[in-house]
């Protein structure tokens, strides 16, 4: 079995990764299962691109390890792209997600439907041990909802609302999200890109 490295504390995140991944023969790591959770690592690319890169390689060359990072955010248009590539640290990294979406739904009073586009957007890099580095996107378009809805998931996915299936991300079941999620799609194209690598 290939293990494969996800240089990510997130536990949400390993979830949906091992359940979309489900039954392909690779075993999916975090960083704290290596112990490798205390490794300074600087996100400072200013696209999601770089700081996913940023993650694979300085994981990848550390340990010799194939690693995925991903670098994933909420897109507000109202909010010229914020909080985009700041998601995570958005209102301090020590704000609960909680705050962070309200202080959205807020900042979006008396804002229409129509001015209320948003999307989630994941990119993911793959980094191999003899230098190569590859990335991946996903992306799911919705909009920003008027209130907090639905316990599942985790972030921002309870204010982000996705018209196909009249619900939140967080509404959503495991199952639905694991088909439409920037996430799936994004590990979607790498697998495919894995799979077509190695024929």
């Amino acid at each position: 079995m290939k293990k494969i490295i996800v240089a990510t504390g997130n536990e949400g995140k390993m979830d949906e990764i091992r359940q979309i991944l489900q039954g392909e023969n690779i075993q999916f790591v975090s960083l704290k299962d290596e112990n490798l959770q205390d490794v300074e690592i600087i996100e400072n690319g200013s696209t999601f691109e770089e700081n996913a890169i940023i993650k694979a390689r300085t994981i990848s060359d550390l340990t010799g390890q194939m690693v995925l990072a991903d670098d994933s955010g909420l897109e507000v248009d109202y909010l010229h792209g914020e909080p985009g590539i700041y998601s995570a640290r958005y209102l301090g990294e020590d704000t609960s997600y909680d705050i962070k979406n309200n202080h959205i739904i807020d900042l979006l009073a008396g804002v229409p439907d129509d001015q209320r586009t948003a999307r989630f957007v994941c990119v993911i890099a793959c980094a191999f041990p003899d230098g190569r580095t590859i990335t991946v996107r996903g992306v799911i378009e919705g909009r920003i909802g008027y209130e907090q809805k639905g316990e599942n998931g985790f972030g921002y996915d309870p204010i982000f609302y996705y018209p196909p299936l009249k619900k939140t991300s967080a509404v959503m079941t495991m199952e639905e999200k694991n088909k439409v999620s920037h996430r799936a799609k994004a590990l979607k194209a790498l697998y495919d890109y894995l799979e077509e690598a190695h024929k």
